[in-house]
């Protein structure tokens, strides 16, 4: 899979690496590979739902919720969600945001799994579990990613905190 991702260097701005994973999804075989690898390391996991994260994560998330017959919870950029929220500000590679869900989102789940499509200074990840911390007695199996940056040290920091972290490839 690796092979199929293109590198953009100096994009969103100078000294970044971007990982364009659109040439994976553009072939049904590779995206369909994708997501049958992406979901193996959690068929055997009692999940309740996936939390995924805007907007490349959905295209995973849903998929990978599709085959584990879970439900889909969607963590939203600012403004995009009609009822209403939790909300968590943080960092990113190159910038900052927020990220909300609906306050009644995880109603009825408890084990929850993590699915973004890169796992970099771990920001992201770590503002979904502080989102998942709003609600009580909740369970996070895992974080799941297509990509992970190990230089970043976001997997470090996740597996400090205890969640278990799988990656299909490393750059």
């Amino acid at each position: 899979m690796k092979k199929y991702i293109r590198t953009i260097p100096n994009y969103p701005i100078k000294g970044i690496q971007f990982r364009d994973i659109t040439t994976i999804l553009k072939n049904s075989n590779n995206f369909s590979e994708l997501i049958n690898q992406m979901t193996e390391p959690w068929k055997n996991e009692k999940i309740d739902a996936i939390l995924s994260v805007e907007s490349r994560g959905f295209i995973m998330g849903g998929a990978i919720a599709y085959n584990l017959k879970t439900a889909f919870i969607p963590l939203r950029k600012p403004g995009k969600l009609p009822a209403e929220t939790y909300s968590v500000s943080y960092t990113l590679e190159y910038g900052t945001t927020a990220m909300h869900i609906h306050k009644d989102a995880l109603d009825g789940h408890t084990n929850l799994l993590i699915i973004d499509d890169l796992l970099a200074t771990g920001g992201t990840a770590m503002a979904a579990v502080k989102l998942i911390k709003n609600f009580k007695n909740k369970n996070i199996i895992g974080a799941g990613f297509m990509i992970n940056l190990p230089e970043l040290n976001g997997e470090q920091k996740l597996k400090g905190i205890g969640i278990k972290v799988h990656s299909l490839m490393n750059f």
